[in-house]
């Protein structure tokens, strides 16, 4: 008798360090000025990046539809952390761009993942961490380096 887990208990714990994680992250934004914030943010975030993108394309990257992904822009508009524009390069298009509030969440967020990172190798160990962390890489492809993870768990 094997006193291995279960086989489905690893992508388990790896969905739950990855909710502990995006959990903290969000009650930290919260007391630094980004309330009511939701995990696919941060996924939209990463998608519009320095140089905006259209609803179409958008909805695209992360998986979703159109519709979607426009109710998500309409919504991170209200709250200051997006803005439309139109193309300068073809007036049909509307691009979404980050505000600043925007690119001051992301910056927030890449500090207080960095203080997490920190809290995890003073509970496992900092070499411990480096080691889990390469394994990770062996065995996630670059290909599953996607941001459809929203479409993905949705079944879009």
């Amino acid at each position: 008798m094997s006193s291995d887990p279960p086989g489905y208990e690893l992508p388990l714990r790896l969905l739950f360090a990855f909710r502990s994680l995006i959990d903290a992250l969000h009650a930290e934004l919260a007391k630094q000025g980004h309330p009511g914030l939701r995990p696919m943010h941060g996924f939209v975030f990463q998608a519009i990046g320095p140089s905006g993108t259209t609803a179409v394309e958008l909805g695209r990257t992360l998986g979703v539809t159109k519709q979607a992904a426009g109710k998500t822009i309409d919504t991170l508009e209200r709250l200051g952390y997006v803005h439309r524009e139109r193309d300068p390069e073809d007036g049909r298009r509307m691009l979404v761009r980050l505000t600043d509030r925007g690119l001051d969440c992301l910056a927030k967020s890449a500090q207080i993942f960095d203080r997490l990172r920190a809290e995890w190798a003073e509970t496992l160990g900092a070499g411990r961490l480096r080691a889990m962390e390469e394994d990770l890489r062996k065995v996630a492809s670059p290909e599953s380096a996607r941001l459809d993870l929203p479409g993905w768990f949705s079944g879009h």
